[in-house]
């Protein structure tokens, strides 16, 4: 066996595996779609499951052509979902403007709750 014969041998099975992943892709990103789905019936998707497990090519391709906008929308809408609650969490735990901090400090001090001397340390502490 030459090195050509060899080192086409090795694209052409790195050309299959390439087709296997996608492929393997393609099937859980359907059944994670099918969970997704609240629209759908129990039984609908186990009927897709079912054929996803005895017909997994034609299953998979007409699950795409016939469920395929459907798919990309739930799909949006789950990562609008997961950035909104990011989104959330990070004004939660991110901190306060030195301006923000002053306007509560200035409002304390109006309201009585604090001196001018801890109302000053607020400032130069939001300040600095």
């Amino acid at each position: 066996m030459s090195f050509w014969e060899s080192f086409w041998d090795i694209i052409w099975w790195f050309f299959w595996v390439f087709v296997f992943v996608s492929y393997l892709m393609v099937l859980f990103n359907i059944v994670a779609d099918l969970f997704r789905d609240h629209a759908l019936n129990g039984w609908w998707k186990a009927v897709w499951i079912i054929f996803l497990i005895f017909v997994p090519f034609l299953t998979a391709l007409i699950y795409l052509i016939a469920r395929g906008r459907g798919m990309a929308e739930r799909a949006a809408a789950s990562y609008r979902q997961q950035q909104d609650a990011a989104d959330t969490y990070i004004r939660s735990v991110a901190g306060t403007s030195a301006t923000d901090e002053i306007e509560k400090a200035s409002k304390l001090l109006a309201a009585g709750t604090i001196t001018d001397a801890e109302f000053a340390a607020i400032k130069a502490r939001a300040l600095a």
